[in-house]
């Protein structure tokens, strides 16, 4: 699927001039049946953070592209500005859709309602630790409410500690595996939990939950050194706002690696 000048051209008019059609746009999109691949597993692109970078949005919005028309990729994760725009440019049929909620410990996203009503997937949550307990609590009000609507909740739970005033993220696996085991207990129930952790992991963080997990990290990093064999693991998260050069080519690369690991 090509972003040609006519396309963008009609993006842009249908911005101005249109705004119906993005309620249009959800309402008519179509789902496919199941979350998993026929070989159980997740294979999605990510654009949850496309201000990181300020990268040119009709760029970031062809690389999607290109990265959705493989077979291999199940769908797509992110901010619900560029999920609107790849609903109007038709990109999303037969796709998972997860929508970002929030990017801090303010829920400025997508919220579990709207997720529902736009039939959404679910949604993705970053999750600061220690943090706040007001910011624990709003995401595990989260957790609650997609569950009830059977929709997923991908946590991403990332360990903090201060240094000279000023949180530096902890990567070391014991905080991770600490990290893990709270994001998992997060809601009334788990049942509809995942976790999105950082790549390539490790025994000690995979070993922490039986919750399904994805692995992210930055698309130039080997995915054959990732842990995808674990028993955790249902499959990756590329983010394409940290992707330099060809789309194609990473993304099926990445699919390679997924599929013989699975």
């Amino acid at each position: 699927m090509i972003l040609t000048d006519e396309r963008w051209r009609e993006l842009l008019h249908t911005r101005a001039t249109n705004p119906g059609a993005i309620r249009q746009a959800y309402a008519t999109r179509k789902r496919r049946p199941q979350l998993l691949s026929d070989q159980d597993t997740l294979f999605l692109v990510s654009a949850d953070q496309p201000a990181r970078g300020a990268p040119d949005r009709r760029a970031l919005l062809e690389r999607l592209l290109v990265a959705l028309d493989n077979p291999a990729v199940d769908g797509v994760l992110g901010t619900p500005d560029v999920v609107e725009e790849l609903l109007l440019l038709d990109a999303l049929h037969e796709k998972v859709v997860l929508g970002a909620m929030n990017r801090d410990d303010g829920f400025t996203g997508y919220d579990a309602g709207t997720l529902v009503d736009c039939g959404l997937d679910g949604g993705e949550m970053l999750l600061r630790l220690p943090g706040t307990a007001s910011a624990r609590q709003a995401c595990a009000d989260a957790v609650t409410e997609l569950a009830a609507y059977g929709l997923v909740a991908m946590i991403e739970p990332l360990p903090y500690a201060g240094s000279e005033g000023k949180p530096v993220p902890q990567e070391d696996p014991e905080s991770l595996a600490r990290a893990v085991t709270v994001a998992s207990g997060l809601g009334t129930t788990s049942a509809h939990t995942w976790l999105k952790l950082p790549s390539p992991g490790s025994a000690a963080v995979l070993g922490a939950t039986t919750l399904p997990v994805v692995l992210s990290g930055p698309p130039a990093a080997d995915p054959e050194s990732w842990m995808l064999w674990h028993g955790v693991v249902r499959g990756l998260v590329m983010d394409l706002t940290r992707l330099g050069g060809s789309v194609g080519p990473a993304v099926e690369a990445a699919a390679k690696v997924l599929e013989a690991a699975k």
